[in-house]
């Protein structure tokens, strides 16, 4: 019988009182695709970093090709023909692609002849696999998903023969996700092993051979792909059956509560963020705006919420609000109905080290229920929190716990919980389900839906164009700082809003697809 490529036995893992991984028993067979899911906090990450040498286990064995192997660092992982592609890349963004790919594997003081060797070996690399990309590009100078094609051409050239990647298409276009896929199977081919670690059920379906599902640090089950259906894995997952759609009524949209008209966006640098935006949102809608993170999404929201000056013209319901000056700030817009759930929760949303009932007050501490006189009332905030938390499910309950203790998809709660309860006229949401497990994806989205039946307006902000096609009720496309077009989910599909996405207008395809596809190489290198 055929030796598996990766085999762990019985490996635990703890920190402190946490128990990561108990007691994980897993076989990865060669030249196959080998997915592995889980809630947040189910241990995958911990089960992978021992695999790459970034923690050691308490307890158990690894195996690499039928020999038991000891990998005390990532350098051993490496030496054993184990290559890691991280969710958030790790290449040095003002080297070339060439001196990234030499960088940590050099032959010697001298670089010239390294840099040499490389150079041939990327070009031969690259035509195996599909992976082209410019030797001579700064990284700084590419696109997201140009980037990621250096950090696996990283590990191909250190002879990496085991492949680990983590949620590898968090950040790409579907146009990108799809050639990304030929690639994996492209490895798949040449004999090479790959485990995808992902929270896209969609994805483990399309490109799995095999699936191992993880739940609170134990291995649930292990199954071939062909025989099971996302339905079973959430099921796996979770522990209860999950609504895997968004269940939600055809929309009834009022009176226009936002109106942007020609909003215009410098960053620090000078550079234009946004070039002449304009949108409306409606009471009772969604409008979602869908775009490959970097093309003025961020700053959108930034402008709309308080936390950045603009140019151009905001109203809300019919009153313009300021976007410089001393009342362009994120207290004068909550006082004007507009909550706010940033992108990034644990910089912009969360401050990490303070406790749960702090944070779940941040913003709206000066409300008349949180004050005694000129003091704060403290008990009053906690009880609140304790509401808060009871009714977002949000885990651990205990308020006196900082931000920190909880998982991702927990802290996610605990924002959009204060944001939320304020019953806003308008919520901002950026990236609502980002680094969400399953579970909570669905609590998360059936809250965005029910604000909406109460006659709300919400802009949302997701790279996941899944999520965008199944709460947006309009749908805008944003590129290089510009809304190329706006559609509705029934009336288009991810293909068009991939080209949308990626700059293609109307007009370009009118030109042949070896022009489209150029074009779309052209502008990966400048999408940030």
């Amino acid at each position: 019988m055929t030796e598996p490529a990766i085999e762990l036995k019985g490996i635990s893992k703890s920190f402190g009182q946490v128990q990561a991984n108990r007691n994980i028993s897993i076989r990865v067979m060669p030249g196959t695709i080998h997915g592995i899911i889980g809630e947040n906090g189910a241990g995958k990450s911990t089960l992978m970093s021992i695999l790459y040498g970034f923690y050691k286990a308490d307890s158990g064995d690894v195996f690499i090709r039928g020999t038991r192997t000891e990998i005390p660092d990532s350098q051993a992982a490496i030496a054993a023909g184990i290559g890691m592609v991280f969710q958030h890349f790790k290449l040095v963004q003002n080297f070339t692609v060439l001196e990234n790919i030499v960088l940590g594997a050099e032959e010697g003081p001298l670089l010239r002849s390294s840099l040499a060797r490389a150079r041939k070996l990327l070009k031969q690399l690259s035509d195996e696999y599909e992976l082209h990309v410019d030797p001579d590009a700064r990284i700084e100078d590419l696109g997201v998903g140009m980037q990621q094609r250096v950090e696996i051409l990283k590990a191909l050239y250190r002879r990496a023969d085991i492949l680990i990647l983590d949620e590898p298409t968090g950040v790409l276009t579907p146009a990108e996700a799809d050639h990304l896929f030929r690639i994996l199977q492209g490895l798949k081919r040449e004999g090479k092993t790959v485990i995808l670690i992902t929270h896209k059920l969609r994805e483990i379906m399309e490109v799995t051979d095999t699936v191992s599902v993880m739940r609170r640090g134990e291995m649930e089950a292990t199954v071939n792909t062909a025989e099971t259906s996302p339905e079973e894995l959430a099921e796996l997952m979770v522990g209860r059956k999950v609504l895997l759609r968004v269940d939600k009524a055809p929309a009834t949209p009022g009176d226009v509560v936002l109106e942007v008209e020609n909003l215009s966006v410098r960053d620090d640098a000078g550079v234009e963020r946004l070039r002449g935006v304009s949108l409306r949102v409606r009471r009772g809608e969604i409008l979602g705006l869908a775009g490959v993170a970097g093309n003025g999404q961020s700053e959108l929201l930034e402008v709309l919420g308080g936390m950045r000056e603009g140019r151009g013209r905001v109203t809300m319901n019919g009153t313009a609000l300021d976007l410089t000056g001393a009342r362009s700030d994120a207290r004068t817009r909550r006082q004007r109905g507009i909550a706010h759930v940033p992108e990034d929760r644990q910089r912009e949303g969360l401050i990490m080290e303070f406790h749960a009932w702090e944070n779940a007050g941040f913003g709206y501490h000066d409300d008349p229920r949180f004050n005694r006189g000129l003091l704060m009332d403290n008990e009053a905030l906690r009880e609140d929190a304790r509401a808060k938390i009871a009714r977002f499910d949000i885990r651990p309950t205990d308020p006196w716990l900082t931000a920190k203790s909880f998982s991702g998809g927990n802290q996610q709660k605990l924002v959009i919980a204060r944001e939320l309860e304020r019953e806003p006229d308008l919520l901002l949401i950026g990236q609502p389900t980002r680094g969400v497990d399953i579970g909570a994806i669905e609590f998360i989205h059936e809250q965005i839906v029910a604000l909406r039946d109460r006659g709300k307006a919400i802009l949302l902000v997701s790279v996941e164009l899944d999520e965008i096609m199944a709460l947006s009720d309009r749908i805008a496309v944003m590129f290089d700082g510009r809304i190329m077009g706006e559609r509705t989910p029934g009336e288009t599909n991810e293909g068009e809003l991939g080209l949308l996405m990626a700059g293609i207008t109307e007009t370009d395809r009118d030109h042949s697809v070896a022009e489209i596809e150029a074009n779309l190489a052209r502008r990966a290198g400048k999408t940030a």
